[in-house]
């Protein structure tokens, strides 16, 4: 069964890229007490999180921050160095904070999770943006298929609030 509004999020720990390199973060210390806008990606340097889904957020983040917006997130099954070099050349950095989920396991605990195997990706997370209030979900939105990018979007995001 999968994460639905009104669900708290699980505990988990992602690996995110601090000044000194990688360092662990709890969902605890990055939801508690923060409206945050959480969206997956099936992978960085994929086609249309690269050119859709990614900028999207980037180019509406001064708008969610009107609404309240603490912190915009991206989560994906790759690790801390891969995000971190996906935001310097998209020209996320400050704007969209990186968590990596390397093994997969918030995915897994959110429901999540997708098999790609076919793909030669390996399990991934399912495409999907939500809007978090103190770690409980107030907005979910998840795509059918991991290329679309109907559902998920900043637009849908903001639209909302």
């Amino acid at each position: 069964m999968s994460i639905k509004v009104g669900d708290r999020l699980p505990e988990a720990t992602f690996t995110v890229m601090g000044e000194d390199g990688p360092k662990p973060a709890s969902s605890g210390d990055l939801f508690k007490g923060k409206k945050v806008v959480l969206f997956a990606v099936p992978g960085a340097f994929t086609p249309t999180c690269s050119e859709h889904h990614l900028p999207g957020f980037v180019g509406h983040a001064d708008d969610l921050k009107a609404k309240g917006v603490t912190t915009i997130a991206c989560t994906a099954v790759n690790d801390v160095f891969v995000l971190n070099a996906w935001a310097k050349a998209r020209g996320a950095q400050g704007a969209i904070t990186m968590l990596a989920d390397g093994n997969g396991d918030f995915a897994k605990a959110l429901g999540l999770d997708i098999d790609l195997s076919k793909f030669g990706l390996g399990t991934r997370s399912q495409r999907y943006a939500m809007v978090v209030d103190d770690g409980v979900v107030q907005y979910l939105a998840v795509e059918d298929s991991p290329p679309e990018h109907i559902k998920a979007t900043a637009e849908k995001v903001l639209a909302s609030f």
